[in-house]
């Protein structure tokens, strides 16, 4: 097997689909993220799996104990759809099934399971449990959770009551007890083991007529109907039929769903600067021929499907694939996702008592659209923090008694905005709110006291989310924070924002920015640095690209917003603890 380089500061880490370029001036393009023909951030789900155990379960049997079954299920377009059954517990009421349950992880989606105990008739004694009739069974009771829930619980393991719709008796909360069902989650190894690539083509055809080619290199992973997803990218190499390119790093996971022998489709284009990129080549390769041929003289001949024509050769310089730390181990370790709101209030938002106005609150409980951006990404990020406190702040309004200010407690609190109070052994910001409901009771409240003024300034916001994120960076304070800036227009601060946004990249900070109305947000759009890192006006670049733009009205519904704001922050989150050699304290839980 050939070695990777050991240098892989200057790659490119294409985990979750997200791309770091460095990029040299004179030789290479970062290529439009568009090209990965719409899976920009959308990673491969995670695969995990769900022990289940359970404890005072109702006896149903009279000479013994209940024969227990667990059964999951998953719902997906409000249908049930099973996803797995354990094994049969003989005579127990306190089963802990070995039997594990799979299911795909994704962070940026409502995954809602339900789990089902049945306790199994004594004549089915023996039948494999996957073709037992589990209407022929009793009920012993029933739970409902989120996977989110589950994997952000510490330990990930996570316990809640079960319960019964049927009519009798019924707990302090209204439900009957029926015992308690415990969920321990744990990724499986190939979702963790990261692959590093060297990959470099020889005797490109050349495209260009007055120079050589521009060269670049995609890779995507077939599916199980035979159609392919683009999980990668290279960067451009100009002029240049014997390129070889930067390090490729992403997860076993996200280039072949964990299957060393599934083909990936590589692709070499050639870059034109209208987005029309020429093929030159492609071919398919597994990672374990791609392993095999590191570092040798084995290579892959690149052709055109349409004329089968030749178009170079695919060698492998180096190929390794290693274990490394996941997303989901730091959630285990403790690491928490804090929520931050921004919201604007500045005049062109139009009078909140006017139906035309985005922040008019319809009396029938329809969501503006500020509501709308709230709801989508807080019902996510709600779970990964324990106590459920999070920042809200107003911008570009005039609170009451107060001049127009550009940092404003949402909650209506006058004291200074970041201030802490400490009593006994709670702390609490002054800023903050309780829950996603908190924030949208806040922000209704708000619009009664809060004159709507501007201009439109970012920097205020970002500068105070960041001197909070700022108190969490060492192994003991793990927390990630994630502020959500919502407006209407283009904001009046841009090289403020941008001095702001490089600042705030060296801390555990991701910042989402939702365009709102139908404003021209085509400026913002340099926020967003998919394409070139951020610089500030003093020459610095960012360290990481923590900055999400959408306008809401390319998103259709809530969840093409939540996917699209949030498929990046694991991503994200886990930069950041690399740049800072920050590890998961699976050891303390």
């Amino acid at each position: 097997m050939g070695s990777c380089c050991s240098d892989m500061s200057g790659g490119m880490d294409a985990v979750g689909g997200m791309d770091v370029l460095n990029l040299d001036k004179d030789t290479e393009t970062a290529v439009p993220s568009d090209f990965l023909s719409g899976t920009r951030g959308v990673p491969a789900d995670v695969q995990v799996q769900l022990w289940i155990s359970a404890s005072k379960l109702r006896d149903k049997d009279f000479l013994s104990k209940s024969d227990p079954l667990a059964v999951a299920f998953i719902r997906k377009d409000g249908v049930l759809e099973e996803v797995g059954r354990t094994e049969v517990v003989s005579n127990t009421l306190n089963p802990s099934w070995v039997t594990d349950i799979k299911v795909s992880y994704s962070f940026q989606d409502i995954q809602q399971l339900l789990f089902r105990v049945y306790d199994i008739d004594t004549k089915y004694a023996g039948v494999n449990p996957q073709e037992l009739p589990l209407e022929e069974q009793d009920f012993l009771g029933e739970m409902t959770c989120l996977l989110a829930e589950v994997v952000a619980a510490p330990g990930q393991s996570f316990s809640r009551l079960l319960q019964d719709k049927v009519d009798g008796g019924t707990d302090k909360t209204g439900v009957k007890s029926m015992g308690t069902l415990t969920i321990k989650a744990e990724e499986m190894q190939h979702s963790k083991s990261i692959v590093e690539l060297v990959l470099r083509c020889s005797d490109l055809n050349n495209k260009d007529f007055f120079s050589k080619s521009d060269p670049f290199l995609r890779l995507s992973r077939l599916r199980e109907d035979g159609s392919s997803v683009p999980v990668y990218k290279s960067e451009v190499k100009k002029n240049n039929l014997h390129p070889t390119w930067k390090l490729v790093r992403t997860t076993l996971q996200q280039l072949n769903n964990g299957n060393m022998d599934r083909p990936l489709v590589v692709e070499c284009f050639n870059y034109n600067g209208n987005g029309r990129h020429d093929l030159i080549g492609s071919t398919q390769v597994s990672l374990n021929e791609l392993q095999a041929s590191a570092g040798g003289t084995v290579s892959f001949e690149l052709k055109r499907p349409s004329d089968n024509q030749a178009g170079g050769k695919l060698h492998v310089e180096g190929c390794r694939i290693s274990s490394g730390h996941s997303f989901l181990d730091y959630l285990r370790g403790g690491c928490q996702l804090s929520f931050m709101v921004a919201v604007d209030f500045t005049a062109s938002n139009g009078n909140p008592h006017q139906q035309d106005s985005l922040h008019y609150l319809d009396p029938s409980g329809k969501p503006n659209s500020y509501e709308i951006a709230i709801e989508s990404v807080g019902e996510v990020l709600y779970h990964y923090d324990y106590d459920k406190l999070f920042a809200a702040w107003g911008f570009g309004g005039k609170p009451m008694n107060s001049p127009v200010s550009h940092c404003f407690n949402l909650n209506g609190h006058s004291a200074e905005v970041g201030v802490v109070v400490r009593a006994d052994k709670r702390a609490h910001i002054l800023t903050q709110v309780d829950g996603v409901d908190g924030i949208l009771r806040a922000y209704s409240q708000a619009l009664k006291s809060v004159a709507l003024a501007g201009p439109t300034l970012f920097a205020p916001v970002v500068n105070m989310a960041s001197s909070i994120a700022s108190e969490y960076i060492s192994q003991e304070k793990q927390k990630y924070f994630v502020l959500l800036i919502i407006t209407d227009g283009v904001i009046t601060d841009l090289h403020q924002t941008i001095n702001a946004i490089v600042n705030a990249a060296s801390l555990p900070l991701s910042i989402l920015i939702v365009g709102v109305g139908g404003a021209d947000f085509t400026e913002m759009e340099v926020l967003d640095a998919d394409k070139r890192k951020l610089q500030s006006s003093d020459g610095r670049l960012a360290e990481r690209d923590i900055v999400q733009f959408v306008p809401l009205r390319d998103m259709g519904n809530k969840t093409n917003l939540r996917r699209t704001m949030l498929a990046e922050l694991p991503t994200q989150l886990l930069e950041f603890m690399r740049s800072r050699s920050i590890v998961p304290n699976l050891n303390l839980r």
